[in-house]
């Protein structure tokens, strides 16, 4: 078990940056592979972005390529995802995702936990 609990959301405008974290507790986080994954309302969720726990190598979704950054830090037990050059489709509620010893990847059904999720409003 492991319980996952993001921060760092908030309200910014177009072009402006957040940083997003997400502390988990519980099992050795160094095994997890990390992923977040965003939902706006009336849409369904998407993969955003993952680190392996194996090698740290980083994916991205198409659309974020260039402007978001996926970290981690396993001595802090925390994931991070760094959101430069915000737009206004970034805007979602968006989730921390852990995949217990896999491989991840962009299909949410790998994740095995789920933080509760932080609002990211951007306006123009």
């Amino acid at each position: 078990q492991v319980q996952l609990v993001e921060s760092g959301g908030g309200l910014v405008q177009a072009g402006d940056s957040l940083r997003l974290s997400c502390a988990a507790s519980g099992r050795t986080f160094s095994k997890y592979t990390m992923g977040w994954f965003r939902q706006a309302p009336g849409k369904e969720r998407e993969f955003v972005a993952c680190i392996t726990w194996s090698s740290g190598t980083t994916y991205y979704q198409d659309s974020v390529k260039g402007r978001f950054t996926i970290s981690r830090d396993n001595a802090k037990n925390t994931v991070y995802l760094q959101m430069n050059s915000l737009k206004p489709e970034d805007t979602a509620v968006y989730y921390c995702a852990a995949d217990y010893y896999g491989p991840g990847g962009r299909q949410s059904g790998m994740y095995n936990y789920w933080g509760q999720g932080t609002q990211v409003t951007v306006s123009s």
